[in-house]
């Protein structure tokens, strides 16, 4: 009784702790480790710390099973203890992060299991982890020590089947056929992921971390906010030796090869220009040690890096020198109380700021010209969190975080208070020729933009042991905050340059006036400026019963609930889910097949949702200052700037007419009209079926299918027509954008008739402009069909190899948040639903690659070499082609531009230029066009170790070792008006990275 009481009391306190506390973006807790097994019933078992003296003891319960939880990763010895007294030798076990590490003892306290394990040196490993439903792929700093992986994150998930580096101009991973905007990072158990567009992540020194987990489905019920993948990392920490050591890294210029020019069919540079001439060159020091602060209690682990980048952008008639001096340093304390508390506190900064001096070049001459100015980025943030772990009794664990992630994007010059943006339009240049002297001192033309996001963090956890039964419950509450802001840089006012023909009639601006007769110049003076701050709480609840049915039957009983709350700048409700609205079942089994760990049968079935963006909010929610003032152009005036040099600024004469103020929009505090009343959320269904085999101590195999599938998109949609609300944006100068869900039953609000109105916009929303057709949007889906296989020789201090190959195949007509294809970024407000052309084709997706081969090893030739490869081989995705109309419809079907997103399967083919009445169009379906060309990328690498009693490594490392640069994405524009082809369809966008290679010098004691 007194046990229950101080579970039930520790849980009530744990709950006000986590909840008195005002926190953000919750991360998951599961980075550390098990043991569990099978002794004699009675038997005391005890594990230790190898590092740490860490030391608990449990008693295997009468079934003979045990089971060690939420031990810190690392290498341990167990123990087997009878009536007081050791009883045989100690057992080297390795705890994985986020595994299991199953080890069954003999009488005689030897390994009974020996099959299903592999020993590395004096340590245990295992090959099936069959007490895991999840697909996850676990890397040690060790094994990636011994292969060619470069130092970052996004490498080590490279590795793991299913995970594709995107080839969209924005870049990004996919996660089985998920887009780059729906995955999730952890270091430590913090959320690092990007809370403005979900498309990035704060980092820290490679070297810095310990292990990798890479989870690619069936993730357990503490895990959400995903429906891509999620990257699970630990960075390293101290113990009862101390140690040190320094990390070189040299990657000059000169080891990396030249990537090609491209150009279009016609003989022009593609439009992000020269790149034969570019280089770059990366130099950092990594300097670590660690150690007890006090022996068996306090540990420390701390490093700090100094890097030092360059880069040579050189173009046709510009040049960019890139210098980036960046400074990182981390820290981890722990805290061990004693054996059953322990406190962990992780702390780093990612801070940076890269410079760029912005130079006129003569591509034909090879000639530098004169200094235009610089421009300046700045990016990262300082991160910490602190973590408690509690084994109150032998069977049940509280766990508690509290965590900051900051991060920043700005984006200025040094001469920003000096000059103002000052740029021609084609009318000008067309009446007065080319530019000659400079006209304006700023080096890039662009605003001054900035972005601040902070995520507080904050979750509690218990586990706890009820006989057959493990029971995971947990909480979370995130709290995530972004305030960005641009503006035009000097006066804070935009010039624009027009020209006008003297004898041309039509002179209306924007504003109403009129250009004054016999004017063949003026000027635009636009002021712009945005910004506002929103923000994001989210919360989670969970519960999840890991029920051993039999002694070789898991089940994994899990559900999830989630809530979210957007806010405007202002503090009202942008969008927002109860728990009701998003609850998330997790299914799992793991059936051990021949009751040794050797062969595993497991699978399971879970749905996962996905919260909405700051972008979002950000876009709806922040107020608009937007004018635009007319002059008559009174020529120029000569000026001079200390680094720009001459330079003609433009003399406004008259005004001509009012300000155009019909760009400024307000901050609102009612969205009503512009978000769909109790919005529902995007989520995916998940089913995975696999098995898993160990051979032999050294090989096992493997071979999993998974099915996935989203049936729902959140998307602002062109609504300009909807039955009970006649008024609902009929101009079409002014289409509502509303967020809704598309093909579903939406609620809006009608503004003029002071109502609420429910419509089915799979039959209503959209009216044609010409023929009047009403009709609605097809509803979103997205399929994901796999099936992988893996081979696995584990390392013996020889060799090790692994091999997979996944046959995948993605379809629907949503390629998720973002649209690759077309380059748009903008989560939630991509083009999908900007016309119902847009979504009507089902087929196969961007991120449909079809194989995928990779390959990795290392072979150690004596106690002086090793030696490292690996490959991967994934076939290209498919080419789209996007039109601009289709039939019975005379409005255009999306952007016409690159990078605008949107467009029709219709293509004109005949009376394209007259109108809906007269276009003749063929229908294009998704892949018509073919596929891209595989992407195959070799890399190896030799480690030499000079000295026997000094741990010296030099290890050279080529990446793309056969030079691939492959298209990886193309111009996907097929019209730019009705039946008229763009020059450039189907060239390449993007294309792989060239050859390079890198040194790395390690030392340590």
């Amino acid at each position: 009784m007194k046990s229950r009481a101080l579970q039930r009391s520790a849980l009530w306190a744990a709950m006000a702790v986590c909840f008195s506390c005002v926190v953000a973006p919750v991360s998951a807790q599961n980075v550390t480790g098990a043991v569990a097994g099978r002794a004699d019933a009675g038997t005391e078992l005890t594990v230790t710390n190898v590092a740490t003296g860490l030391s608990r003891t449990v008693t295997a319960s009468a079934d003979g099973s045990y089971r060690f939880s939420q031990l810190p990763v690392g290498n341990y010895r167990l123990q087997v203890t009878r009536d007081g007294q050791a009883v045989g030798n100690p057992v080297g076990v390795s705890v994985t992060l986020g595994g299991t590490t199953t080890v069954n003892l003999g009488s005689s306290g030897e390994v009974a299991n020996l099959d299903a394990v592999t020993v590395v040196g004096s340590t245990i490993v295992n090959r099936v982890d069959v007490r895991s439903t999840e697909s996850a792929t676990n890397i040690t700093r060790e094994e990636v020590a011994r292969m060619p992986v470069d130092q970052s994150l996004t490498s080590v998930a490279l590795l793991a089947p299913g995970v594709v580096n995107s080839g969209a101009t924005f870049g990004g991973l996919t996660f089985g056929g998920s887009s780059v905007a729906e995955n999730v990072v952890y270091i430590n158990g913090l959320d690092v992921t990007d809370p403005y567009r979900r498309q990035g992540f704060s980092t820290v020194p490679f070297a810095f971390f310990d292990q990798f987990q890479v989870k690619t489905g069936g993730y357990s019920a503490e895990f959400g906010r995903s429906t891509g993948g999620v990257i699970n990392a630990v960075t390293r920490s101290g113990g009862n030796e101390f140690h040190g050591g320094v990390e070189l890294t040299f990657q000059p210029s000169t080891w990396s090869w030249a990537q090609d020019d491209h150009f279009h069919h016609d003989g022009t540079v593609d439009e992000r220009d020269r790149t034969s001439r570019d280089d770059s060159s990366f130099f950092k020091t990594n300097v670590w040690a660690s150690g007890p602060l006090v022996k068996d209690k306090l540990f420390f682990f701390a490093m700090y890096e100094a890097r030092d980048g360059s880069s040579r952008d050189i173009d046709t008639n510009d040049a960019f020198y890139t210098d980036s001096p960046d400074h990182f340093w981390g820290t981890k304390l722990d805290w061990r109380i004693n054996d059953d508390h322990l406190l962990e506190f992780l702390a780093f900064s990612d801070k940076s700021e890269s410079t760029t001096d912005i130079y006129t070049y003569t591509w034909d001459t090879n000639s530098l010209g004169r200094l235009k100015g610089d421009s300046i980025s700045d990016s990262g943030g300082n991160n910490w969190s602190l973590t408690y772990t509690g084994h109150l009794s032998d069977n049940f664990v509280v766990k508690a975080l509290y965590g900051v992630n900051k991060r920043s994007a700005a984006n200025s010059s040094a001469q920003d208070p000096d000059c103002s943006i000052v740029v021609r339009d084609s009318t000008y240049t067309a009446l007065f020729g080319d530019e000659t002297t400079p006209e304006g001192c700023h080096p890039t033309d662009g605003g001054i933009n900035t972005r601040f996001d902070e995520r507080e963090a904050a979750r509690l956890d218990f586990e706890w042991t009820l006989g057959d039964h493990l029971l995971r419950f947990g909480m979370d509450r995130e709290v995530m905050d972004s305030d960005s802001a641009s503006r035009f840089p000097g006066d804070g006012v935009s010039y624009t340059l027009l020209g006008i023909e003297a004898d041309e009639t039509d002179r209306e601006l924007s504003n109403g006036a009129d250009v004054p007769d016999g004017v063949t110049a003026y000027v635009d003076a636009r002021r712009k400026i945005t910004g506002t701050p929103v923000s994001t709480e989210a919360q989670a609840i969970y519960v999840e019963d890991n029920w051993s049915v039999t002694p070789n039957l898991l089940l994994s009983l899990g559900l999830r609930a989630d809530k979210f709350h957007n806010k405007l700048a202002s503090g009202a409700t942008f969008a927002e889910a109860d728990f009701s609205d998003m609850i998330s079942p997790r299914l799992g089994f793991s059936w051990d097949m021949k009751g040794d760990g050797t062969t595993k049968l497991f699978g399971n079935a879970g749905r996962y949702y996905i919260p909405l963006t700051n972008k979002l909010t950000d876009y709806f929610g922040g107020g608009t200052t937007d004018e635009h003032t007319y002059y008559v152009l009174d020529g120029f005036t000569v000026a001079q700037h200390p680094v720009a040099g001459t330079y003609l600024q433009p003399n406004l004469g008259p005004q001509i007419g009012d300000v155009d103020t019909s760009g400024n929009v307000p901050a609102p505090d009612d969205v009503r009209i512009e978000v769909a009343r109790d919005l529902k959320q995007v989520y995916q269904d998940e089913f995975i079926l696999g098995f898993q085999q160990a051979i032999n101590q050294a090989w096992s195999y493997g071979v999993n299918a998974t099915y996935r599938e989203v049936n729902r998109a959140v998307e602002d949609t062109r609504i300009n027509h909807i039955a009970g609300c006649p008024s609902y944006f009929q101009d079409d100068s002014a289409s509502g954008f509303p967020i809704i869900n598309p093909g579903e039953t939406n609620t809006l609000w009608c503004e003029n008739e002071g109502k609420w109105v429910t419509f089915d916009s799979s039959v209503d929303g959209y009216e044609a402009s010409g023929s009047g057709a009403v009709m609605g949007y097809k509803k979103p889906k997205r399929t994901y069909k796999a099936v992988e296989f893996q081979l696995d020789r584990a390392w013996d201090d020889k060799w090790a190899f692994n091999a997979s190959y996944l046959w995948s195949k993605s379809e629907g007509n949503i390629e998720g948040p973002v649209n690759s294809d077309l380059g748009y970024n903008d989560t939630n407000l991509v083009q999908f639903y900007d016309h119902p052309a847009v979504n009507e084709r089902y087929g196969v997706l961007f991120n449909d690659h079809r194989h995928q081969f990779k390959l990795r090893g290392s072979y150690k030739l004596n106690d002086m070499w090793l030696f490292g490869a690996t490959l991967s081989a994934i076939s290209g995705g498919p080419i789209t082609a996007f039109g601009v109309r289709w039939p019975n419809d005379n409005r255009a079907a999306g952007g016409s531009s690159e990078f605008s997103g949107g467009g029709s399967g219709w293509l004109c083919q005949s009376g394209c230029d007259g109108d809906w009445t007269t276009r003749q169009f063929v229908y294009s379906e998704r892949g018509a066009f073919g596929r891209l060309p595989w992407i195959k990328d070799v890399g190896v690498n030799v480690t030499f170790i000079p000295f026997e009693d000094i741990d010296l490594k030099l290890r050279l490392s080529v990446y793309n070792l056969f030079n691939s640069q492959a298209t990886v994405n193309v111009h996907s524009r097929y019209e730019s008006t009705p039946g008229n082809v763009r020059p450039y369809f189907g060239e390449g966008t993007v294309w792989q990275s060239p050859r390079y290679a890198n040194l790395l010098v390690s030392w340590s004691f």
